[in-house]
């Protein structure tokens, strides 16, 4: 390999995740040409709107995917929980990072040590406010768009009394210090692959030089969290969650599915043999529809 390009949205966060893979490549291939290829998204320019009004998580990729399929660059790094959960035939994903801290964690405005509960709690995410209801009933939150320094010059302007963000995101960026609490993944079930990056290439193409970067624990966890997600039809427009830990050759997954029609969602937690990760994550979500559609209101 003598010359790879790295697709990537242009935001700090993200950039610095893309040079996280870069660092593997060129230590792997030290006389080779490697770069990055920023670009604005669609969904980084349309910061007026929740994803669910504008398309959802597909107009964080639509760009990157077209510079793949057009060859100016050869692989994208993404946030496997900002990817939508069909990924096209022709671009799959060739790897998954070890993951990073996958838990959710509270951000107070700059010198406050407690939410004022005066102000809104800015959070865009349906499965967040959900669970932020439990913990915080009192609360009441304002959508919050942007990249996470955005969010951040945001809240310590006073907008909002708290947000919440991705450990993980704050950790590779350095602000870990802004983290004034962490929710256990009981509290507040993660996104589907929070912590994952996801490394997605063209079909066809060799691409053995990437075969060391795989986790495989992290992929057993990302396809049965991703198959769960899927088979519910959610995404950003649907406030369900997965989460799954691997034990040796078992995979532990817990579900989070929220009814519509009945306004209440349940938790439920299997244990499954991880080679039959996807599969896991299938029976999961049929199990617990099933369970909260045909449930009575205050059981």
């Amino acid at each position: 390999m003598k010359k790879i390009r790295i697709g990537s949205r242009e935001s700090r966060l993200a950039v610095i995740q893309s040079e996280m893979v870069m660092e593997y490549l060129k230590e792997k291939f030290p006389e080779g040409d490697i770069s990055i290829l920023t670009m604005k998204t669609t969904g980084d320019k349309i910061l007026d709107r929740t994803l669910d009004k504008i398309g959802g998580k597909g107009l964080f990729v639509k760009e990157l995917d077209m510079a793949l399929m057009e060859k100016r660059s050869d692989i994208s790094v993404h946030s496997l929980k900002d990817m939508p959960m069909e990924v096209p035939r022709e671009l799959p994903v060739l790897a998954y990072s070890k993951r990073e801290d996958p838990r959710d964690v509270l951000v107070l405005p700059k010198g406050k040590t407690e939410i004022d509960f005066s102000k809104p709690i800015g959070c865009s995410s349906l499965r967040r406010i959900l669970q932020l209801q439990s913990l915080y009933p009192q609360a009441k939150f304002e959508s919050i768009r942007g990249n996470v320094q955005t969010r951040l010059r945001k809240l310590d302007e006073g907008l909002y009394s708290a947000t919440i963000l991705a450990a993980a995101g704050l950790k590779r960026l350095g602000l870990e210090e802004r983290i004034s609490r962490y929710f256990s993944v009981e509290e507040m079930l993660p996104a589907a692959g929070q912590g994952i990056l996801a490394v997605q290439g063209r079909a066809g193409e060799d691409y053995s030089w990437l075969s060391d970067y795989q986790d495989e624990d992290a992929k057993d966890a990302a396809l049965a969290e991703r198959g769960f997600v899927k088979r519910l039809d959610g995404g950003c427009t649907s406030p369900v969650a997965a989460y799954a830990r691997i034990q040796g050759e078992k995979l532990i997954l817990t579900g989070l599915y929220y009814s519509e029609s009945k306004k209440i969602y349940r938790k439920k937690t299997v244990t499954g043999d991880r080679k039959l990760a996807s599969e896991i994550g299938i029976k999961l979500a049929d199990d617990l529809k099933k369970e909260t559609e045909g449930c009575v209101i205050g059981e």
